[in-house]
């Protein structure tokens, strides 16, 4: 995926004003516009700037792709340019507020992977009002973000002070980046992708109006220990070279925090997975625990340990680890 540079795009510094993003669009859209412009790519680059705008003219989008970049640019060792080789970090965007429900979402047709892969769920629809007069009352507009947790908080529930950056325009178009702190409770059984509901931690209301909501999309940070997959949990458990082989009992410490014993199959086979009935992601119906067996090797440090790897290759001189012989199969 390809790094676009919105900055670049619209031919403005990263400090521009709101104004003055709207002039440089203005600008390049008369230039581009496929109705008027005699330009061979006219269509593409009117694509692009429609792009650029999109983010740049929203404050809450504009200060969240600003992070990312400062996020990159740290990464990197240094800013990351147009056109080179980007995969955004896991969650990148996780206490970003954005305005809007949850499923307001947009017509993507004509967006770049880039733009897809950064705000496809937290792209909004902002259609003017045309100039017409708010009704009297009016309820406050529903805002909507991602909260990262730890696989274990959807075992137990937590508590959580949840940190929420936003951002709007000051009276002379320039952008100011904002936070607010809310104390979050993680109910027990969430699952990834789930919509937590504050109530009335939205956008204000008008004429007496409510509050609107406040969604919050569960997110579980990336762990190498385990990941979920609906309610269903799978987890790597490393198993030595004669537990694999000759099988017996092991222990396994699970998400949930337990310690159980499980019994391994002699005979190992790559891929090979034990099921602990419901003891995923806890509900009425549980998940399932999926533990998913792989080979560990000790490492000889010594000259014991060192001849004893010799006189385990002397007892199986017919082993051949890249091939099959008598039914023998590498690991």
């Amino acid at each position: 995926m390809e790094f676009k540079d919105y900055y670049q795009t619209l031919g403005v510094e990263r400090g521009a004003s709101a104004d003055d993003i709207k002039k440089a669009y203005r600008k390049l859209a008369r230039k581009y516009h496929p109705d008027v412009s005699k330009e061979p790519d006219a269509a593409a680059r009117m694509a692009e700037v429609n792009e650029a705008n999109t983010v740049l003219s929203d404050p809450e989008k504009r200060a969240a792709y600003d992070a990312l970049g400062r996020q990159a640019g740290q990464a990197a060792q240094g800013p990351h340019h147009a056109g080179q080789d980007f995969r955004p970090p896991p969650n990148w965007d996780a206490g970003f507020e954005y305005t809007g429900a949850p499923d307001e979402g947009m017509d993507a047709a004509g967006y770049s992977d880039f733009f897809e892969q950064l705000f496809g769920r937290a792209a909004h629809a902002r259609r003017a009002q045309g100039g017409t007069r708010p009704p009297p009352q009016q309820r406050g507009r529903d805002h909507h973000a991602s909260i990262e947790l730890d696989l274990r908080d959807a075992y137990h529930g937590a508590e959580r002070l949840l940190t929420l950056h936003g951002a709007h325009l000051d009276e002379a178009g320039h952008l100011v980046n904002a936070e607010r702190q809310l104390q979050v409770t993680i109910p027990k059984g969430v699952r990834e992708g789930q919509l937590i509901r504050l109530a009335g931690q939205g956008s204000p209301g008008l004429g007496g109006a409510g509050a609107g909501d406040l969604f919050l999309e569960v997110r579980f940070k990336p762990d190498a220990r385990w990941r979920a997959e609906d309610r269903d949990v799978y987890q790597s458990v490393s198993v030595a070279p004669w537990e694999a082989e000759l099988g017996g009992a092991i222990e396994v410490q699970t998400p949930g925090g337990s310690t159980v014993e499980v019994t391994v199959p002699p005979r190992w086979k790559p891929g090979r997975k034990l099921r602990l009935k419901e003891r995923g992601i806890p509900a009425a119906t549980p998940g399932d625990l999926y533990l998913e067996l792989h080979l560990a090797l000790p490492a000889a440090a010594t000259p014991e340990q060192q001849q004893a790897y010799r006189a385990f290759a002397q007892a199986f001189p017919q082993f051949q680890p890249r091939g099959n012989v008598d039914g023998a199969q590498g690991a």
